[in-house]
């Protein structure tokens, strides 16, 4: 296969980006036929379909997913070239670690393991730009945004049940404890309903809460952890939720162990072998340890 071209991928993006030709073409400042001619080329030369045409626009096809996801960390990779061979050159250059990096990350890592690392990261590094976004542990949560090529580096559950993706690298940066978390004062908090949220556990966690006769079946279950931790402090019911969801929380809010045989979970890190071995990256990931 003929290699393709920057410019060749960024329209395969462009295309994505606005859901049809002539929507790209706007973008690019090209002419619809001339889009057409390079999604044309470019699927001969991958030798696959990559894009369902139809009266809609265009959308992606399974190989055109796939594809679109290494076209985007292409482009990364050629965006930090520059960069990474000025900090090669030594310090003589003048170079250090620069310019945006893209994490996602899961809601209370976002709230309270990344701002700490960010902070020293700032202090050391300040020519380097975080870029956060916040993405649902579900599915392909965060790690699916860096194989995507949307993010440099994910903040991620890990375990038996959720393993780094075979394309990806990455570590892990602790692990917590699950506990019994209820109102202040409560006589008998097991007695309480139970309050719950779609990312809370991995299969592990869920085949402990099975094994438990006093959990009862979630009564309510919330859009994320800060909203389970509110309906707690009301009154609402008992949780049993990990160690990041709980920092910061109220006094109305009671925390009680769960013995020996309590869950954990792992929070670590993914990005990919390429960018694994980029400046920012890894000052991003010393600082993470460091937490």
């Amino acid at each position: 296969m003929a290699d393709l071209s920057p410019n060749e991928l960024r329209v395969l993006l462009a295309v994505e980006s606005a859901g049809s030709f002539s929507g790209a073409a706007v973008a690019l400042d090209m002419t619809q036929s001339a889009v057409s001619h390079a999604i044309r080329a470019t699927e001969r030369r991958i030798g696959a379909v990559l894009f369902e045409r139809g009266r809609k626009g265009a959308t992606p096809t399974a190989a055109g997913t796939s594809a679109l996801g290494y076209a985007r960390r292409v482009l990364r990779l050629l965006e930090l070239m520059g960069a990474e061979a000025r900090a090669a050159a030594g310090p003589e250059a003048g170079a250090v670690a620069a310019g945006p990096l893209r994490i996602a990350a899961f809601r209370s890592a976002a709230l309270h393991l990344l701002p700490p690392a960010l902070e020293r990261l700032r202090a050391r590094h300040p020519e380097i730009e975080p870029v956060v976004r916040v993405v649902r542990e579900l599915g392909r949560g965060t790690a699916g945004e860096v194989l995507d090529g949307r993010a440099d580096v994910g903040i991620a559950t890990m375990g038996e049940s959720s393993p780094v993706p075979d394309q990806l690298v990455g570590g892990v940066l602790r692990e917590e404890e699950y506990a019994l978390v209820h109102p202040a004062g409560h006589p008998a908090p097991r007695t309480l309903p139970l309050l719950d949220w779609a990312e809370n556990c991995t299969s592990y966690t869920r085949q402990w809460w099975a094994a438990q006769d006093w959990i009862p079946r979630a009564t309510v279950e919330a859009e994320d952890d800060g909203a389970v931790l509110s309906m707690v402090s009301a009154g609402l019911g008992m949780a049993i939720m990990p160690g990041l969801s709980l920092r910061g929380a109220p006094d109305t809010v009671a925390v009680t162990g769960l013995g020996p045989e309590r869950p954990t979970r792992s929070v670590g890190y993914v990005t990919t072998p390429e960018l694994a071995r980029s400046a920012a990256v890894r000052a991003l990931i010393r600082e993470l340890r460091a937490s």
